[in-house]
């Protein structure tokens, strides 16, 4: 799927990764870029089409479809994060925001845009993803949670899409440096890098995209022995 001359919508368009995104899909000779956000009035990124969008309010969505019906790539970028683990105060509130965003946000623009991608011709559905898809710590558990719900709704709708020829593409990466993680004392990637990675895959075929060396190495950890995601949970 090449991004010269496609449609593409981004969620979660308005800073950090999202607008790098739409950034990048500019550069590349995208047509047309609908960058889509709660609020619409923060996206300043000349040569964009600004789009009101709560993934978390259907009717906002329903009416995503029918102001962007030349869609051919949905990046399905809006995600929402919080520390914590299982046991800790609020987790289950906490919980129900992460996977109500992260996890039945992409699952209601992916329904909701596949009768669009199938009429133009198939297009493609990116999901940003993490290595917290594979991997858990106290630190972000719960979160956690909801990106391993959101890996296996990829991996799902990688199937159910085949046949209407939807390339879906699940993106992994580490800490991201922006505002989610900014008082994160880690390594961190530009989100420059990751969207430079993830539009490469997208380009190139692929369905699996592992844009930093972390998530590299966690991906080969899983079929260690001990497999890395039980090592994680025995250090945490």
């Amino acid at each position: 799927m090449k991004l010269e001359n496609a449609v593409v919508l981004v969620t979660g368009a308005n800073r950090g990764l999202g607008l790098a995104f739409a950034r990048e899909a500019l550069a590349r000779g995208a047509r047309k870029v609908y960058a889509a956000a709660r609020d619409p009035a923060r996206i300043d990124l000349p040569g964009v089409l600004p789009l009101r969008l709560d993934v978390t309010r259907p009717d906002e969505i329903a009416a995503a479809v029918r102001a962007a019906g030349d869609v051919t790539v949905l990046v399905n970028n809006a995600g929402i994060a919080s520390t914590g683990g299982f046991l800790a105060e609020g987790s289950t509130d906490a919980a129900e925001q992460m996977m109500e965003t992260n996890f039945f946000g992409p699952l209601r623009m992916s329904r909701a845009f596949a009768p669009t991608l199938a009429a133009n011709g198939g297009g493609a559905i990116v999901n940003v993803l993490s290595v917290a898809s594979w991997i858990s710590s106290p630190l972000l558990a719960v979160y956690g949670a909801s990106k391993s719900a959101a890996w296996s709704l990829t991996n799902g709708l990688r199937h159910e899409l085949a046949e209407q020829k939807t390339q879906v593409v699940g993106v992994h990466a580490g800490f991201i440096d922006t505002d989610l993680v900014r008082d994160f004392d880690v390594p961190k990637s530009s989100p420059e890098a990751i969207v430079r990675a993830a539009f490469d895959g997208l380009e190139a075929g692929d369905s699996e995209v592992l844009a930093d060396d972390i998530s590299r190495q966690v991906h080969q950890g899983l079929s260690a022995q001990p497999a890395v995601y039980l090592q994680a949970a025995v250090r945490a």
